[in-house]
C-alpha cells in the first residue's frame, strides 16, 4: 500500500484545489452493467410516444448512450463501457482475458469516450425504435429462468475494468436491472456475489445500482440486493440488516436518465490525509469539496496529421537568456526584489546563493531553494489534520465562515478502523454540542490553517438520506479578515405591507421547501454544451429548440399570485415611508501624490521639475530621507542634489 506521502506528489501545481484543472486531470471510468433477461426484453407501451413499443433493455442502453454524449464535451478523457449479462451471445472478440464469465457479452469495452463508438450505439436504438424485435435478436436472453451467478457478473465487470481503465482513474459500475431476486433460496451463490463485491470494491471499485421497478412488479431489495451491495454510510451500526435506501429503486422507468446523471458525477476526493486525535493515535480520512462551479472546458491546440488530428502537448520549460538552454527546474533559486539594486551593479555569488548555511553579503540579494521556500511555506509540517480541541459549538460565529468549508469522511483504505472510530467522535461531539479546532495542511504546497470541525448529523428524507453523516472544516479567519460592516439605520415596512408581501411570497415558495441545482443547469453552459455535441456527432443545432430551464414561468406566477402582486404594489404605492430617498454624502479621495525616480530623473534632466506640485518634491524628499522643509525651489535644489550624487 502507498503511503500518505505518495500520494500528495502534486509539487508541479502552484495553484490552488478549487482550480477547475484539478478536475479536469482527474478521470473517470464507468462500465454500464446491464441485465438482458427475458423481463428486461419484455415490451412495454412507451411513456413518450403513442402506439411505440419499448422494453427495459432499450431504456438503459438509451440511458447509457445519453451519458456518453454528454461525456464527449464535458468528460472527453473519461473512459465508458457497456456489459451485458444474462444473454446467449458469445464474445466474438479474442482480446478479452478467459475470466469474462459465460452468459456475459461485453458491447463496448471499456475505452476513452469517441463519437464513432457512440454513433453504432445510437445505430442500433434506431433499428430498435422501429422494429422492438431488434435487441431481442441481437442480445438473446437466456432460456427458462436460468440465470448468470452475481458473482461471476461481477467478476467479469472486475476483469473488463482491469483490462480497459486507467489506473489512476475512478472506476464505477452502473449496475441496472429489474429482478429483485435472481438466485432464490440459493444461500451459496449470495454468500459468493458478496465475496466477489468485496474485492471488487477493495480494489478501487464503487456499485452504483439502478433497481427497475413498475406498478406490476414492485422491486424488493431486502429478497437480495441488500444482503449483497455494501453500506456507504458512516453510521453503520444504525442501519438495519436487509434494508437498502428506497432511492435507488426506480418506480418510473422514465427516471433512469435523470437518476444516472445525477450519480454520473464522481465523487472526487480533494486530498486523502491522516487525521491525528493523538500521538500514535491516526485515522484516514478523504475531503470532498461541496460547490464547485462548473465552467467550459479549456482550449486545446491540435496538429493536422493530414488524415487524422491529434491534440498537440504543451509543456512549460525554463531558458537562460544568456546560453538560450534549457534550464533544469530543480537548479532554480527564488528570491524576491527589495529596494534599489547593488550601486556596482555586481551579479550575486551563485555559490553563496546554493551554499547551505550561508551569510549573504551587504548589497546582495538572498536566495532560497525550492525545498527552502517549500519549508516556510508548510513550515516542515506533513500533510495531515491535527485535533487541537474542542470548544462550545455556539462560540463559532457565523461571519467566522469567509472560505468554501471542506467535507471531510472516514477512509478505511489506510487504516482499518477509521470508520467506527471517526463515528464515535461524531456522535460524541453532536451529543455534547461540541466543535473541534484542528491544525490542517491537506497538500505539500499549501500552508498550514487553523480549523473549526464543525460536526453534522446525517437528515434522512422521504425517498432516501439528504445530508451525509462527517465533519465540515471550516478555515478560521485571521482577525485583518474580517471587516465591520457599516450599519445604517433603514425605513421599517408597517406591518400592513409585510402581511400583503407575506401573502404572495408563500404562493410562490419551492416545490416541496427544497432547492434541487442538479433540475437547473447554468443556461450559458448549457446551451454551449448542446453547440458541442452537435458539432461532435454532426448533427444539426436548433437555437429555438434550447430550453432555459432558469426562465421564470411567468404565466404561472401571474396565476397564482398576479391578484396578491397587484394589492402588495397598491399597499407600497400608498406608503409615504417607500417613497422616501435618503441622500448620501460621498467621501472625497485624496489624490495621489506618488511620483517614480525615473520620472523625477528625466524632468530634472528636462529641467521642468518646477511643474510637479510641492507635495509631490515632498513626498520623493521624504522616502528619499531628505529635509522638505523650504520653498518650492529649495525643494528643487534638493532633489537636483540627490540625483547629481546617485546617478
Amino acid at each position: 500500500m502507498p503511503t500518505y506521502d505518495d500520494w500528495n506528489v502534486i509539487d508541479d501545481e502552484e495553484e490552488e484545489l478549487q482550480d477547475p484543472s484539478f478536475f479536469e486531470g482527474k478521470r473517470d471510468a464507468i462500465l454500464f452493467c446491464i441485465d438482458c433477461s427475458e423481463p428486461m426484453h419484455e415490451l412495454r407501451d412507451d411513456p413518450k410516444y403513442e402506439d411505440v413499443k419499448t422494453c427495459h433493455l432499450f431504456t438503459a442502453l438509451e440511458s447509457a448512450m445519453q451519458i456518453q454524449k454528454k461525456k464527449v464535451v464535458v468528460g472527453p478523457n473519461d473512459a465508458v463501457g457497456i456489459v451485458l449479462f444474462n444473454t446467449t451471445r458469445p464474445n466474438e472478440s479474442k482480446g478479452h482475458t478467459s475470466e469474462i464469465k459465460k452468459n456475459s457479452y461485453v458491447y463496448q469495452p471499456i475505452a476513452p469516450i469517441s463519437a464513432p463508438t457512440i454513433q453504432e450505439l445510437i445505430r442500433l436504438l434506431d433499428a430498435a425504435r422501429e422494429d422492438p424485435e431488434v435487441l431481442r435478436s441481437t442480445f438473446p436472453p437466456t432460456p427458462g429462468i436460468k440465470k448468470m451467478p452475481m458473482g461471476d457478473v461481477i467478476t467479469s465487470c472486475n476483469w473488463v475494468l482491469r483490462d480497459g481503465a486507467p489506473k489512476t482513474a475512478s472506476k464505477r459500475v452502473f449496475l441496472i436491472t429489474d429482478d429483485d431476486d435472481p438466485h432464490p433460496g440459493s444461500k451459496q451463490l449470495l454468500m459468493s456475489a458478496r465475496t466477489t463485491l468485496v474485492d471488487l470494491t477493495q480494489s478501487g471499485v464503487q456499485v452504483e445500482p439502478f433497481f427497475i421497478a413498475t406498478p406490476e412488479k414492485p422491486f424488493d431489495p431486502s429478497k437480495f440486493y441488500s444482503s449483497v451491495l455494501l453500506p456507504s454510510s458512516v453510521n453503520d451500526d444504525d442501519t438495519k440488516d436487509g434494508v437498502l435506501p428506497e432511492s435507488i429503486s426506480i418506480t418510473r422507468i422514465d427516471d433512469l436518465l435523470s437518476q444516472m446523471r445525477f450519480h454520473e458525477v464522481p465523487k472526487r476526493a480533494l486530498f486523502s490525509i491522516p487525521f491525528q486525535l493523538a500521538n500514535g493515535f491516526v485515522l484516514g480520512i478523504k475531503g470532498y469539496g461541496l460547490v464547485t462551479e462548473q465552467k467550459k472546458g479549456s482550449y486545446k491546440y491540435f496538429v493536422d496529421l493530414g488524415d487524422r488530428m491529434e491534440v498537440a502537448g504543451s509543456r512549460t520549460v525554463y531558458l537562460d537568456e544568456d546560453n538560450q538552454a534549457e534550464v533544469d527546474k530543480s537548479n532554480m533559486l527564488f528570491g524576491m526584489s527589495l529596494g534599489a539594486p547593488p550601486l556596482d551593479g555586481s551579479d550575486d555569488d551563485s555559490e553563496a546563493a546554493m551554499s547551505t548555511a550561508r551569510a549573504v553579503p551587504v548589497g546582495r540579494r538572498p536566495f532560497y531553494t525550492a525545498d527552502e521556500t517549500r519549508s516556510f511555506r508548510t513550515l516542515d509540517i506533513e500533510p495531515g489534520i491535527r485535533l487541537l480541541g474542542f470548544k462550545d459549538r455556539n462560540e463559532l460565529a457565523f461571519e467566522d465562515n469567509v472560505k468554501h468549508s471542506t467535507f471531510i469522511f472516514p477512509d478505511e483504505i489506510k487504516y482499518a478502523g477509521s470508520k467506527r472510530t471517526f463515528t464515535a467522535l461524531l456522535k460524541s461531539m453532536i451529543a455534547k454540542k461540541k466543535i473541534g479546532l484542528v491544525l490542517a495542511l491537506t497538500r505539500r504546497n499549501a500552508s498550514p490553517v487553523f480549523c473549526a470541525m464543525l460536526p453534522q448529523d446525517e437528515k434522512d428524507e422521504e425517498g432516501g438520506w439528504n445530508e451525509p453523516a462527517g465533519f465540515h472544516l471550516i478555515p478560521l479567519p485571521f482577525a485583518d479578515d474580517i471587516r465591520a460592516a457599516p450599519l445604517e439605520e433603514a425605513f421599517r415596512a408597517p406591518d400592513e405591507i409585510k402581511d400583503a408581501a407575506r401573502a404572495w411570497i408563500d404562493k410562490l415558495c419551492v416545490k416541496n421547501g427544497t432547492y434541487p441545482p442538479d433540475s437547473y443547469p447554468n443556461p450559458a453552459l448549457a446551451y454551449h454544451n448542446a453547440q458541442l455535441q452537435a458539432s461532435a456527432f454532426r448533427e444539426d443545432f436548433d437555437p429555438e429548440s434550447f430550453e432555459d430551464l432558469t426562465k421564470p414561468p411567468l404565466d404561472l406566477i401571474h396565476k397564482r399570485a398576479g391578484t396578491l402582486l397587484k394589492e402588495w404594489k397598491k399597499a407600497l404605492i400608498s406608503d409615504e415611508s417607500a417613497n422616501v430617498v435618503v441622500a448620501v454624502t460621498g467621501t472625497k479621495r485624496k489624490a495621489d501624490v506618488n511620483v517614480d525616480e525615473a520620472e523625477i530623473r528625466s524632468k530634472h534632466e528636462a529641467g521642468t521639475l518646477a511643474k510637479l506640485r510641492v507635495d509631490q518634491l515632498k513626498d520623493f524628499l521624504k522616502n528619499k530621507s531628505q529635509p522638505v522643509s523650504g520653498k518650492k525651489a529649495d525643494l528643487i535644489d534638493r532633489i537636483g542634489e540627490w540625483l547629481d550624487t546617485h546617478e
